[in-house]
């Protein structure tokens, strides 16, 4: 059994839900998911329901069983970090950038961490693209925007602020994008692709209005809210090209495009002030895609 703790928001549990696949076929086992994070995390809820995932959920038995081998931190846990806690049982990420390590898992594990890079499920990319669809049709307004979408050399613009704006200590780690990114992305993708079509999300849309002026046709996608994210994100991946911010949720919208000549992209620096000066960025965004 291959157990995944989800936490944090859709993208976040789409790259851990990831991660738990491959491993679990790599291991010809079952894969659960554990939940339980959200009773006490409320920024965000579990959002991978709407999706044709294996959705087989952890028993909070299951999940405490495999707590015993988390390793602690302080050196009055020396002992027990020796003799009892087990990576290979409780697997902790220790390094933003991929550990090749972690796909050689075997037996029975709990996966505890963000895992951001597609090196985690590159082998089963067409699996995780089939179950990372939306059960039901389009309706209403993102029919609509739907049919818009496929009509024109649309173009995602995903502009990521929220609480990477209203929380002081989120804005000092993650930190924004800002205007000169957008607008330099802009530029450049209307430099390779004719008649652009901007289509933009975000979870400020009132900022984004007064501030995102761009030439060309725009549309403003702000009729879904973020209990719809994973509306936002299938009509994301309809678009033939994106930019994305710093943020795994736009990451997957990019991602998820089946246009094969699509041009992403993103931010080269991820974190405005990452908790480890020496963390490894180099492997979140696909070497394909364009660094700015």
């Amino acid at each position: 059994m291959i157990i995944v703790k989800l936490i944090g928001g859709l993208g976040n549990q789409l790259f851990q839900y990831a991660l738990g696949r491959h491993l679990a076929l790599r291991n010809n086992t079952e894969l659960k998911l554990d939940i339980t994070g959200f009773e006490e995390y409320k920024l965000h809820r579990y959002s991978l329901s709407h999706f044709n995932i294996v959705e087989n959920f952890a028993t909070m038995e299951e999940v405490v069983k495999f707590q015993k081998y988390k390793r602690r931190l302080g050196k009055k846990w020396f002992l027990y970090n020796k003799f009892i806690a087990d990576e290979h049982k409780y697997a902790q990420e220790r390094q933003f950038h991929f550990n090749p390590r972690i796909l050689d898992t075997q037996g029975d594990a709990y996966l505890d961490g963000f895992w951001q890079t597609e090196k985690y499920f590159k082998d089963i990319e067409s699996i995780i693209r089939k179950e990372v669809a939306v059960k039901t049709p389009f309706a209403g307004k993102d029919a609509e925007v739907a049919k818009e979408i496929d009509a024109t050399s649309a173009v995602m613009m995903h502009i990521r602020r929220g609480d990477y704006v209203s929380n002081q200590a989120t804005n000092e780690y993650h930190g924004t994008c800002g205007l000169d990114y957008y607008r330099t992305a802009a530029t450049l993708i209307a430099e390779k692709v004719a008649s652009p079509h901007f289509f933009i999300f975000s979870d400020d849309h009132i900022w984004v209005k007064e501030n995102i002026i761009l030439d060309g046709p725009v549309t403003y996608v702000d009729h879904n809210n973020a209990d719809k994210n994973y509306e936002d994100l299938r009509l994301m991946s309809l678009c033939k090209h994106a930019i994305i911010a710093n943020s795994s949720f736009g990451w997957w919208g990019a991602w998820l495009s089946q246009n094969p000549g699509k041009i992403v992209i993103g931010p080269s620096k991820w974190f405005n002030n990452p908790k480890k000066k020496t963390t490894d960025t180099s492997d979140v965004l696909p070497k394909e895609w364009i660094k700015i």
